[in-house]
């Protein structure tokens, strides 16, 4: 009897072993990779817009409602989907991204639902809906950890948090495997402020912030509204 129980005792931590060993192999194919046939768009400075943007920036700016450092711009052309012209004031300074960054997780969302690594349920759809119609801050932390499986939590020592944060740039990787440069996507959203992890995460005084250009911004909207960002059905999600 004793030796059948040990027996049968090895055998289920044998059992368990293999299930737990299994489901860290799968944790890659969460990862958010762009599709096969995804080509970046080919953009190129237009001197035309350029001026034109130039002189709107140069009105606002006389008008006094903003100072210097504390405005940037991007115009994109995309009527020709061969070539975009563009032009940018600023287009590449980092600024505190606020709600925009919602859109960049919807983006990724989107792209896991078309790659089935994530499966919508109604919560899910629910979540999705109140962080861009409602700018639900609470809905935007619940997508945040479906994409990147890095819950809010206390602090953690060093080794451990440096895996949890590897988690959380999930999003990064995803947008700087598409060529979106100069931003960082790895940061909930808050009512008031972020504790435990979440403040480690953001090195205590938020030199980790979600920072975005208008450049990244730009092109994320124009690739959606082209319907070239994600497949027929995932852009007519996010259009809607």
């Amino acid at each position: 009897m004793f030796r059948s129980a040990r027996i049968g005792s090895i055998l289920v931590a044998i059992s368990l072993f293999a299930v737990l060993t299994i489901a860290q192999k799968g944790r890659d194919k969460i990862e958010i990779v762009k599709p096969k046939a995804y080509v970046a768009p080919v953009m190129e400075s237009s001197p035309t817009l350029q001026n034109i943007l130039t002189q709107a920036v140069s009105d606002v700016m006389a008008a006094g409602k903003f100072k210097p450092g504390e405005m940037a711009a991007t115009v994109i052309d995309v009527r020709d989907p061969a070539k975009w012209p563009t032009a940018s004031f600023e287009g590449e300074r980092q600024l505190y991204t606020a709600s925009v960054v919602k859109m960049f997780y919807m983006a990724a969302l989107e792209r896991q639902l078309e790659d089935g690594k994530i499966t919508m349920t109604k919560e899910l759809e629910r979540g999705l809906r109140d962080m861009i119609v409602d700018s639900s801050n609470e809905a935007t932390q619940y997508i945040l950890d479906v994409l990147t499986d890095s819950s809010s939590g206390s602090e953690l020592p060093q080794k451990q948090f440096e895996a949890w944060q590897f988690k959380r740039n999930r999003v990064n990787r995803f947008f700087s495997s598409l060529g979106y440069t100069n931003i960082n996507v790895n940061q909930k959203t808050f009512c008031e402020d972020a504790y435990g992890i979440e403040q480690q995460s953001r090195n205590y005084k938020g030199q980790n912030r979600n920072m975005l250009t208008t450049n990244a911004t730009a092109r994320l909207l124009a690739e959606i509204v082209t319907r070239r960002f994600s497949n027929e059905a995932r852009n007519n999600s996010m259009l809607a």
